[in-house]
């Protein structure tokens, strides 16, 4: 999926006001048919005929999507014309995997209806996207709340450390409400991101050239920034290790982690704090795995899942072998829906849900579903380059990597690249919350590149000081300063 016409991007890094909704409604339809010939193959495959859930969820896929494209022609006509078709798709391929692994698992790994709430979570995470489009028209106010975004943010991290805490095969990092569950840091990613990229950006240039140079003879070693400026570092630092502590979850902690030295890169390209980063982050990976059984147990299936001691005890590397194997067994072209034995093991909609595809689909299918994936995210790096403020670049880039890194580490672990650490991938594993806070950073995309595609002058044009070009010609003659002598 492309970008048809798109033109040049101009000198100040502006994208070309050309209103582009007649491609999202292009690309929209492909993306629907796309989910409708899924949803029948599935049907088809697995009942013998149309069943009446996959044409529900079809039609109610439809009416938010077209909804939401009738929102953006009237609120945001500027806005990426690819994200939304391309969230819409990856949605629809979701339900349709979360379906057919529950109509056709026969133990009782997972309770029924799980695609019926998965089609309600993307409503409600529809609803929150067309919110964000319509609320955020000026997104640079966002940096307005800089502070409390970020008391919002770890709020929300420590939750699941409260009494309301719900713990999972070692890891705590759900909340209870009732008979519902969350995972309070879906959402806190997306408050941290934009609390980063307000806190950077306007840090940016300080943190960037004032350093303090390490040097063997004439020869340029290493930049050390100063101690003041690593109160940001120590504060990620420390805001990973306490949730790697309190929570025992190394994907979230490792995915958050990771975003925040992407997004500290971008705003100063100082090599030096990524490996400040990865060093004091190692260390305290380090340290939870000699602290905390559930962390050693993850690194041992990774290191050896194929000893049967490993693989036969409790906990073991059993679901990881067995989706290797499906993995494998998918082959080229996939074993169909109706066939194929993945949805028989633990987590086959959720951390397993690429496993999934790649049985039912093959290699071919598994390749297209990660070329979606890798446009989404491309998308939100074209969004960052093209906008003309650097609060909305590190934003757009930071939610960019969240999602790339995210895959990564959902695909890593499911073929042993790195521990598998029960991360959902963006869109497509059953969950309501990563779900919900996925079609938000969706809503945020829209609204900045609708800043950055916005006409700055003409009738109806609509100005904000925040983001009014710099004039960057140079000085008439009198006025340049001259060297001396």
């Amino acid at each position: 999926m492309g970008d048809p016409g798109t033109g040049a991007v101009a000198a100040d890094g502006a994208l070309p006001p050309v209103n582009k909704r007649g491609s999202e409604l292009i690309l929209l339809v492909a993306a629907l048919v796309t989910v409708a010939a899924t949803l029948l193959s599935a049907s088809l495959s697995v009942t013998g005929g149309v069943a009446p859930g996959p044409a529900a969820y079809l039609a109610v896929l439809c009416a938010g999507a077209l909804s939401l494209h009738v929102l953006l022609r009237r609120v945001a006509p500027y806005a990426d014309p690819v994200v939304m078709p391309v969230a819409t798709v990856l949605n629809g391929l979701g339900v349709t995997v979360i379906w057919v692994v529950q109509m056709t698992r026969s133990t009782t790994l997972g309770e029924h209806g799980d695609a019926d709430r998965q089609m309600v979570w993307t409503v409600a995470g529809m609803a929150l996207c067309a919110a964000t489009v319509v609320i955020v028209r000026r997104p640079q106010r966002l940096t307005m709340y800089t502070y409390m975004t970020a008391a919002a943010a770890l709020l929300l991290l420590l939750l699941p450390l409260s009494p309301l805490g719900h713990e999972v095969l070692g890891a705590r990092r759900w909340i209870r409400l009732g008979q519902f569950t969350m995972q309070p840091s879906e959402f806190a990613k997306v408050l941290l991101v934009l609390f980063l990229a307000s806190h950077l950006g306007r840090r940016r240039e300080v943190m960037a050239l004032v350093t303090r140079t390490v040097r063997i003879g004439r020869f340029k070693v290493f930049s050390v920034p100063r101690s003041r400026d690593l109160a940001p570092m120590a504060v990620g630092w420390g805001l990973a290790i306490l949730l790697l502590v309190g929570t025992r979850d190394l994907g979230t902690s490792l995915l958050l982690f990771g975003t925040f030295l992407a997004v500290l890169y971008a705003a100063t390209a100082r090599k030096s704090w990524v490996l400040i980063g990865l060093v004091a982050f190692s260390a305290g990976a380090y340290a939870a795995y000699l602290m905390f059984g559930h962390v050693r147990n993850r690194v041992e299936i990774w290191l050896d899942p194929f000893d049967e001691e490993v693989y036969s005890r409790p906990g073991g590397s059993y679901q990881i072998v067995e989706g290797m194997f499906a993995l494998a067994g998918g082959g080229l072209t996939g074993t169909g829906f109706g066939d194929g034995f993945i949805q028989e093991v633990f987590a086959a909609d959720s951390d397993l849900v690429l496993v999934s595809v790649g049985e039912k689909l093959g290699l071919t299918g598994l390749m297209a579903v990660l070329l979606l994936l890798c446009v989404l995210a491309e998308r939100g790096f074209r969004i960052a380059l093209g906008a003309r403020d650097w609060f909305l670049k590190l934003t757009a880039l930071g939610y960019a990597f969240l999602t790339a890194f995210d895959v990564f580490i959902v695909l890593g672990g499911a073929t042993l690249v790195i521990p598998l650490t029960g991360m959902t991938a963006p869109f497509l594993s059953a969950g309501g919350s990563a779900l919900v806070a996925n079609w938000v950073i969706i809503g945020l995309w829209l609204t900045i590149s609708e800043t950055a595609r916005r006409p700055r002058s003409g009738p109806g044009a609509e100005q904000d000081p925040a983001t009014e070009a710099i004039d960057v010609r140079p000085l008439p003659g009198p006025l340049r300063r001259r060297r001396p002598g």
